[in-house]
């Protein structure tokens, strides 16, 4: 007699209409019907697929012998869970042996949080098995709600309530959606999370999605005491929750989104960019943040910080969410010091400013040679718009007798081009000719290119102002490894 096949049937979140056809027909052809149940006995599962059961099929009520009581079993609760599954899978095997046809029912989907995962890595090896797709209940409590999840590129998060609420709190910051499964006792925690990381207001309770019992609340509104396992919080697109600036307190939130890709934005920084009603930046830097509906965009030109950041805290004062936009970090020559001074003023005292921090262009170009900054290091900009050559020259002077590396940001423009030349001979009054020099290019950008030369060899005529320069200390050092050339400033410092 030739085996039988395991057949992982998904039946949905509850509702037996919404059970596919494919998984109607497998359950009314199987000789098999396998369902789980907790020690009450009473099968959601099977109860979804009764109407499509017939008469004479044999039936495996699988129990859990727990579900969250505490455990005498040696292994704990995993272990006593282990063995069960192991115990099941057997008494399936002998129905597949038999050459008997076994159709293991799961709610939702079969490989979406799922017992039927526990059979199909124990028997799959063993026998032919095959799975029907199920509607999740993430999909239920979505079209319960009448709410798109996500949207164009919005990233949407499955969470566990299980999660620590520190690791829970901060994947919401980070996310643009979110759906919160296993509730229940993991309610309480789950409310604090979603009120630490912001996202309370947003959050929607959804109970026994799609049955006749469902029930659909603000999360912030549910008491907690009463919350079942089949439910699930969810955090819909924010497209799709928009904030109007009547009913929320304006702020403004000045952002570092990183020197170029948009792997090194930071997930905080992409949440924030997500829910702001109004970005205001530079016009390169506004470009390469994501187009969302409803959001408004304000460019403007380099030369104009103040006016920017005056129009930025105007917005917020009238209720808006503004995000304020920089390259690389925020705090380094870019806008936080900018907003921050004109919030100073009587006018703009009592709007909230935050700062968000952002991977800065000296990190990045360092980390694409080695560690030239890993001991003590200084940053200085040769950009003297805001303050006057001599306080730059005096600052050169001052760091290279200090014998610190230092990382150099805006060292030319179209307009200025002596500030590199003036800068290497500052230099070169302390340092050797040999000290080494990284020049890095657009990095993280399509136009990347990192070269390391000697301050000797440094020609000012190649350096525009996409380029950051990193010139070493007497200690830092150049070497040859299996990853290329690479460049260290040693921690240690001869006494």
């Amino acid at each position: 007699m030739s085996a039988g096949k395991l057949w992982g049937v998904g039946i949905g979140p509850g509702d037996p209409e919404l059970v596919t056809v494919k998984a109607a027909r497998v359950i009314g052809e199987a000789d098999v019907i396998a369902f789980h149940s907790a020690r009450h006995g009473k099968s959601i599962s099977r109860a979804v697929a009764a109407p499509y059961m017939r008469e004479g099929q044999i039936e495996e009520h699988l129990v859990y012998p727990v579900t969250t009581e505490t455990v005498d079993h040696p292994g704990g609760y995993q272990g006593a869970m282990d063995e069960f599954y192991e115990a099941a899978a057997e008494r399936l095997a002998v129905h597949l042996a038999a050459g008997r046809t076994v159709a293991l029912l799961a709610a939702g989907d079969p490989l979406f949080y799922s017992s039927y995962m526990h059979m199909h890595k124990r028997l799959a090896d063993r026998f032919d098995a095959e799975v029907i797709p199920g509607v999740t209940s993430v999909s239920a409590a979505s079209a319960a709600l009448g709410k798109p999840l996500v949207e164009g590129e919005e990233i949407l998060t499955i969470l566990p309530g299980t999660l620590p609420q520190a690791e829970l709190t901060r994947r919401l910051k980070e996310t643009d959606a979110a759906a919160i499964l296993k509730l229940g006792r993991t309610f309480p925690p789950v409310l604090q999370s979603l009120e630490d990381s912001g996202r309370l207001g947003e959050a929607h309770y959804v109970e026994r999605a799609s049955t006749t019992r469902q029930r659909v609340e603000s999360a912030a509104e549910v008491d907690p005491d009463g919350v079942p396992y089949f439910s699930i919080a969810i955090v819909p697109s924010p497209s799709n929750n928009p904030r109007p600036a009547t009913e929320s307190r304006g702020e403004v939130v000045v952002v570092g989104l990183g020197p170029g890709d948009t792997a090194w934005t930071t997930p905080e920084v992409a949440h924030e960019l997500s829910l702001a009603t109004d970005l205001v930046g530079y016009g390169p830097y506004v470009d390469r943040v994501p187009t969302r509906p409803g959001q408004r965009r304000h460019s403007s030109d380099n030369r104009v910080e103040a006016e920017r950041a005056a129009m930025a805290l105007d917005l917020a004062k009238n209720g808006a969410r503004v995000a304020v936009v920089s390259s690389g970090d925020p705090g380094v020559f870019a806008m936080a010091a900018a907003v921050l001074e004109v919030a100073a003023e009587d006018q703009w005292r009592g709007v909230p400013v935050r700062i968000l921090p952002g991977m800065t262009a000296a990190n990045a170009v360092a980390s694409r040679v080695g560690a030239p900054l890993g001991h003590d290091y200084a940053v200085l900009s040769l950009s003297d718009r805001l303050k006057p050559w001599d306080v730059v020259a005096r600052r050169i002077s001052a760091v290279a007798a200090a014998d610190m590396a230092f990382a150099v940001y805006n060292p030319a423009s179209k307009s200025r081009t002596w500030q590199v030349q003036a800068m290497k001979d500052l230099v070169l009054e302390h340092r050797s000719p040999e000290t080494p020099v990284v020049i890095g290019r657009d990095v993280a950008g399509a136009e990347e290119s990192v070269r390391v030369v000697t301050l000797g060899e440094l020609e000012p005529s190649e350096i525009d102002m996409r380029t950051l320069l990193i010139v070493g200390s007497s200690m830092t050092t150049v070497v040859e490894t299996g990853s290329g050339r690479q460049v260290f400033t040693p921690r240690r410092y001869p006494e």
